[in-house]
């Protein structure tokens, strides 16, 4: 650079156009050559070529090494371009592209005198106006890459769309067996019956003889379980279940079918725990057949019906866990008129409250029992006493003793009681039953004329054996006793002076008013 002026070429696009020159013609994609004047054809002379000028032909003046060469005239230091429109430039400063030109086609890459790499470029050839990177001149344009990236986003979505689908379709397969109605395999119908011996076949011939008693009076509620005796409309019970009742409540009582109707009450033994209530107007009685309890043993099946805590229809199984079994319940009123003696059937068929009263039945659905008493764990023995659960100790009445207190009941309103004419000593400790000195009211412990003053029974003797069955108490020798008839006869083993004595006599009876 010499004084600030410039001394080489400069590239096109840094370069403003100069004022315009004369008009002359367009300058030609290459340099113009003279053209000398044809010569005369001779017939039958080849042609002559024309002769080429020797030397490149001068400019007319001398170059401006400070002007720009117009557009189309060769310059002094470079080839002349393709032609170009002149490029406007906009007032903020950014060249609008020129309208697009058929390109001329370049001559080979290193050609001698082609043109320059620089005047291959032309920024503003692309569509939008960015630019493209450099290529050699000369080599094809670029083909473009086939769109996989698009074409792989779209088979992606459509993988994951199925996917979803699909995993839509088989949770709903999986819930809901397919896409179809789902039918489960499943027996036929088949007979009702059963085998008589079975439990289902023995609830189903005892059911229909088998009541829920309700009871309401003197401000007192309850519920128990009864059984049909006769067509007549007799129905067994226990006493504890109807005792509620007084001489004015109600009591009602509804069939396994679901009839209801009023009863009244018959006859009561506190004793025994039995009553019988009736009900009239009613038809289509099944009264159910009673059994023989002396001819059950330990161990056989038995079934209870009842309504335990009200639930009527109720139907438990189980065996005969032990016989004469005694135990004594009741007792609340304190005096002990209401204490029951019983020598029971002990079952573990389960027995609850509600159970009361209904019948113990055997293998041919035969009333053997009448339940009456349970053990709890949480209230010791008790005739429903307490809301105690079943533990599997269920007492039951002996059918036998209760047919016969049940005939008194309808016969005569009251029940006899087997005695033998002795007051014993309750607060003995001793094993077996002693007979006390004096009665309660000051009365000789052994009644004059009665069945154990005739078999020669004294006041301080001890009962041990009744028929050969060892008892151990005052309550067992009631109980004992009691499980038979008036004018039984009893042999008694007793102990007097440590001698053992037996004695033999017949029962008295009394009644329990």
């Amino acid at each position: 650079m010499n004084d600030g002026k410039p001394t080489g070429p400069k590239p096109k696009w840094w370069s403003r156009p100069a004022r315009p020159a004369p008009a002359s013609p367009p300058a030609p994609d290459h340099q113009p050559v003279p053209v000398a004047e044809p010569a005369p054809v001779v017939p039958g002379a080849e042609p002559v070529q024309a002769a080429q000028p020797a030397t490149r032909p001068q400019p007319l003046h001398e170059p401006d090494e400070y002007r720009t060469p117009p557009y189309g005239e060769p310059g002094p230091w470079a080839p002349a371009p393709p032609v170009q429109r002149p490029v406007a430039t906009p007032p903020h400063g950014t060249p609008v592209p020129p309208a697009p030109q058929a390109p001329a086609v370049p001559p080979a890459y290193g050609t001698p005198g082609a043109p320059s790499q620089w005047l291959q470029y032309d920024p503003w050839s692309s569509p939008g106006g960015r630019p493209q990177p450099l290529t050699h001149a000369g080599e094809p344009p670029a083909r473009k890459a086939p769109r996989r990236g698009l074409a792989f986003t779209g088979a992606l979505l459509l993988a994951l769309v199925s996917g979803v689908l699909g995993g839509g379709v088989g949770a709903y397969i999986e819930r809901h067996g397919g896409l179809t109605t789902v039918e489960l395999p499943q027996a036929g119908p088949e007979g009702s019956d059963r085998a008589p011996d079975s439990v289902a076949g023995i609830a189903a011939s005892a059911l229909p003889s088998v009541v829920t008693i309700h009871v309401s009076g003197g401000g007192e509620q309850s519920t128990g379980t009864g059984f049909v005796l006769d067509e007549r409309g007799h129905i067994l019970t226990n006493h504890h279940v109807v005792d509620p009742a007084g001489t004015s409540g109600d009591i009602t009582v509804t069939f396994s079918g679901g009839e209801t109707a009023p009863a009244k009450l018959i006859g009561k033994d506190s004793g025994y725990d039995l009553a019988v209530v009736q009900v009239t107007g009613v038809s289509n009685l099944k009264p159910l057949p009673l059994g023989n309890s002396d001819n059950v043993r330990v161990g056989d099946p038995v079934v209870a019906i009842g309504a335990p805590f009200d639930l009527q229809n109720t139907v438990t199984s189980g065996i005969i866990s032990a016989k004469e079994r005694p135990i004594t319940a009741g007792g609340e009123k304190g005096d002990g008129s209401d204490v029951s003696y019983v020598d029971a059937l002990q079952t573990d068929a389960p027995i609850n409250p509600g159970n009361s009263g209904g019948p113990l039945v055997d293998s041919k659905a035969r009333a053997i029992g009448i339940n009456s008493a349970i053990r709890a764990a949480d209230n010791g023995a008790g005739l429903d006493g307490g809301q105690g659960g079943s533990i599997g100790l269920g007492f039951a009445i002996p059918i036998n003793q209760g047919k016969r207190v049940a005939e008194e009941l309808i016969n005569t309103g009251k029940a006899t009681h087997p005695v033998i004419g002795v007051s014993l000593d309750m607060k003995f400790g001793g094993d077996g039953a002693r007979v006390g000195e004096k009665a309660q009211d000051g009365s000789p412990s052994v009644v004059p004329g009665g069945p154990a003053a005739q078999a020669g029974v004294r006041p301080g003797d001890v009962i041990t054996k009744v028929d050969g069955q060892r008892v151990h108490s005052g309550e067992e020798l009631i109980v004992k006793i009691r499980a038979h008839r008036p004018g039984d006869r009893l042999r008694l083993t007793l102990e007097r002076g440590g001698k053992e004595q037996t004695k033999t006599l017949t029962l008295g009876s009394s009644s329990d008013d």
